[in-house]
């Protein structure tokens, strides 16, 4: 199978942060490690960076280390932006609905952005990208759960409901929590094949079919 001959492999960075949903993060970083597989040389190189250095409590108690933070983050050719969290019932944010209002956060994804190839949203990550000004008059989706929050926003961005994922060429935002799996998956037809990606998914068995 011949596929499109990168010159290295291409540094995704995938933010977590405390009581980030872990499928939101762990769904796409398996796609891209699956896709690496497939490959004499892998065309994917994964990382989790957080705003410190640290463990990250993500939903369910679950810990993880990640690769780097904001201070040590290499350049990247694409980010994710997970999502996870909500609000107590005092009404105030934690995960995304506090993240979105963090200032050193919209600093580090706008100047990661500006030299990234793509930039993708998982679930209400969608929220922090909004705030970021990066959804600024496009189309996007996000979990169900957060349809009226995003709308709230404002900034002209259209949210479209019911799908897996909103394409707009170098921004691409994705519906909740597996739907990050679909849209990750596109990410590696566009980048590498469409049988490429359709043989990630098998391999995951993942019920996926490439875009018509």
């Amino acid at each position: 199978m011949k596929v499109p001959m990168l010159s290295k492999p291409l540094t995704v960075g995938i933010f977590v942060f405390d009581d980030v949903e872990v499928l939101d993060f762990a769904g796409p970083f398996e796609v891209f490690t699956v896709a690496d597989r497939m490959q004499e040389m892998a065309p994917f190189h994964p990382l989790l960076i957080s705003e410190k250095p640290g463990p990250i409590k993500a939903r369910g108690n679950f810990v993880v280390l990640p690769h780097h933070d904001f201070s040590n983050a290499p350049a990247l050719d694409m980010v994710l932006i997970p999502g996870g969290g909500g609000r107590r019932p005092d009404g105030t944010g934690f995960g995304t609905r506090l993240e979105q209002h963090n200032p050193r956060l919209r600093a580090w994804l706008l100047n990661a952005a500006q030299s990234a190839q793509r930039v993708m949203s998982v679930c209400s990550g969608a929220l922090i990208m909004a705030q970021s000004g990066l959804l600024d008059g496009k189309k996007a989706t996000t979990h169900r759960g957060a349809y009226g929050e995003l709308r709230a926003i404002g900034r002209d961005i259209e949210v479209i409901e019911d799908v897996k994922y909103v394409d707009t060429g170098k921004v691409i935002s994705s519906g909740g929590i597996s739907a990050g799996i679909d849209m990750a998956l596109t990410v590696v037809g566009q980048t590498l094949s469409f049988e490429v990606a359709q043989q990630t998914a098998d391999y995951m068995e993942y019920d996926w079919r490439a875009p018509e």
